[in-house]
């Protein structure tokens, strides 16, 4: 599932919540990871509120204490329990920002108004609630800075905070009004979700939320739009380019497919044959787009030595497709995420075999118990 962001007022991570879960993420969900980091003293509900022309849902966390210090290692070994890795990438994203701007290690990192109960709620919540959606994409329209100043325990800093705009690096960003509009809570989130920054991509959209802030506005409803949708199918004509080969040895065959990927085909492959007079040969094929037909076309026959091949257009639909890397073992290896499936690649699978002896089978399954 694709999750589209309108930052309609700003984005925090009590407003993400509340639009994932006004765009049908299970409260349930979320509460129980939450109660899988161990924190106690706290209860999490979720109501329905109008601000300004709209309606949206509201988060409300209540804490039996109110303690907002707490070591930025602490939270993160506590989200680590959850097996949410947005959870954990993007704690840690905040730890390594904080130790940065204060000339610390990022491990020893005391978090003081950001280490409260909320800020691991929202965070964990949100991650929650991404898994429940099933979103692995996340993009996002360019988001509003605010401006002017926010009392810390640090004294009277800038809006945003450091820290906001050290997370946002990488972001597309716009001006705004006066106020906190993006918090470093909201900040992070979108850093860990891999957010991509842009109009939103072609989808078949399935549902709407509105997530509302705290913040009551004279002439807008205080709200951020989460809107999920299905992947769609790319479909575009290409060029097959194909040849008998009678003469060629699987060598040349293997480095021909080699150069022509290598020089922009979309795919190349080779299947058995018998020709005339019962000759066994190999059909050479080359999937290429329309402008590289003609230097892939030379590519073959200088390579294979053929005196002509046929040239044939065909439809190709390609579906949707991202990367996860999950590190294992020390090493990174990339994840592909399909509309239909998941798969390690092989490539980065049989190098962590390699290096660490172990069942490429083995590793792969670790690789899925490690999404």
């Amino acid at each position: 599932m694709i999750l589209c962001l309108n930052p309609f007022t700003g984005l925090a991570g009590d407003m993400l919540l509340g639009a994932l879960l006004d765009a049908g993420a299970s409260l349930d969900a979320v509460r129980q990871a939450v109660a899988a980091t161990g924190l106690t003293g706290w209860r999490l509900d979720a109501e329905r509120v109008r601000t300004g022309a709209l309606t949206a849902t509201r988060v409300r966390i209540e804490v039996d204490d109110d303690a907002t210090e707490r070591p930025a290692a602490q939270l993160i070994a506590m989200a680590a329990r959850t097996g949410l890795t947005v959870a954990e990438a993007a704690l840690t994203a905040i730890a390594e920002v904080e130790g940065a701007l204060h000339g610390v290690p990022a491990a020893d990192v005391h978090l003081h108004e950001l280490g409260g109960h909320d800020t691991l709620i929202d965070i964990v919540g949100c991650a929650a609630a991404l898994r429940d959606l099933r979103v692995t994409r996340v993009h996002s329209a360019p988001l509003p800075l605010g401006g002017g100043t926010v009392h810390t325990r640090h004294g009277v800093l800038p809006v945003p905070a450091p820290a906001t705009l050290a997370l946002l690096k990488g972001a597309r960003v716009r001006g705004g009004e006066a106020g906190e509009a993006v918090t470093p809570t909201g900040a992070a989130l979108l850093r860990a979700a891999g957010t991509a920054y842009g109009p939103a991509p072609e989808m078949a959209l399935r549902a709407t939320g509105y997530g509302a802030g705290g913040r009551v506005l004279p002439d807008r409803p205080n709200v951020t739009v989460a809107m999920l949708g299905e992947p769609v199918a790319e479909t575009g004509t290409q060029i097959v380019l194909s040849t008998n080969l009678d003469d060629v040895t699987g060598e040349v065959l293997g480095h021909v497919i080699e150069r022509a990927l290598a020089a922009g085909a979309a795919d190349a492959w080779i299947t058995p044959a018998v020709m005339k007079k019962g000759r066994p040969a190999h059909v050479l094929h080359v999937l290429t787009p329309f402008e590289l037909a003609d230097d892939l076309q030379n590519l073959v026959f200088a390579e294979t030595g053929s005196l002509g091949l046929r040239r044939g257009a065909v439809e190709k639909v390609a579906l949707p497709r991202h990367f996860e890397t999950v590190r294992l073992h020390g090493r990174d290896v990339r994840i592909k995420h399909g509309p239909w499936g998941v798969k390690p690649e092989y490539d980065d699978l049989a190098a962590l075999a390699e290096a660490t002896g172990r069942p490429l089978q083995e590793l792969a399954r670790e690789a899925f118990d490690a999404l």
